[in-house]
């Protein structure tokens, strides 16, 4: 047997780096962090490279400065950004569902909205971030936004307004009105000019055969652009995609 990688203990938190490119520190998880050190202290150690950069346990290592606690460490030699990301990568990460509790749970004003809107239309995350933050789908720099505290409703009751416009949609598609895609082309319609709902929902009421699941949104729009433009002449067609 062959001792390596010794665990080292100190209160010096100054000697300690951020390497750059890792994650941003979360605060909802360094307030789990927190919570569960304040119930029973296990001295966990952090894994830092041969010039202090934390390569695992920036986390921890933020909650332990916080509370004056010691670091306990171990120092392996030529470690950098790669391991970083592969240590991340095998780390199961929590869910959105989490995320929300969490936040709610802190009482965050835009988060409480969010779950009440969430509950009330029964959308998904990606859905429900898009309509909130009035775009026509949710990329990642919202959904990361979303995960590090930062969500904002833009504004309420125009998600409202959308979220009841789709939902007009489930009688004729009561399988397929909560999509992704279809939810995500239906933003997309109502940011168009030459787009009309009452039109879209009359034609849809005698052609709703028509309406099939899409992979993706190009296929909704165009399938929607096909039923829109049933019975119009020529002229006043109108192209979604």
């Amino acid at each position: 047997m062959k001792e390596v990688n010794q665990v080292i203990q100190t209160n010096d938190y100054d000697i300690f780096q951020h390497i750059d490119g890792n994650r941003t520190v979360n605060q909802l998880h360094l307030k789990r962090l927190k919570e569960s050190i304040n119930e029973e202290y296990i001295p966990v150690p952090i894994v830092v490279n041969n010039r202090y950069q934390i390569i695992d346990g920036q986390h921890r290592f933020e909650a332990v400065k916080e509370m004056n606690k010691p670091v306990y460490f171990i120092k392996i030699e030529g470690l950098g950004l790669e391991q970083v990301h592969r240590l991340n990568k095998d780390t199961k990460d929590w869910n959105a569902d989490d995320f929300l509790d969490g936040y709610c749970r802190m009482k965050k004003e835009d988060y409480l909205r969010y779950r009440e809107f969430k509950k009330h239309y029964g959308f998904g995350h990606n859905e429900t971030n898009a309509l909130l933050t009035n775009l026509t789908r949710a990329g990642g720099s919202h959904i990361k936004a979303f995960k590090y505290g930062m969500f904002k409703i833009k504004d309420y009751k125009i998600a409202e307004k959308n979220a009841e416009k789709i939902y007009l949609c489930r009688p004729y598609y009561e399988d397929g009105y909560k999509r992704r895609s279809f939810v995500y082309a239906m933003l997309t319609l109502f940011a168009n000019d030459d787009y009309n709902h009452s039109e879209f929902l009359n034609k849809l009421s005698y052609q709703a055969v028509k309406l099939q699941d899409c992979t993706d949104v190009k296929g909704y729009l165009t399938l929607i652009e096909e039923i829109y433009n049933f019975n119009r002449a020529k002229s006043k067609k109108v192209r979604f995609y």
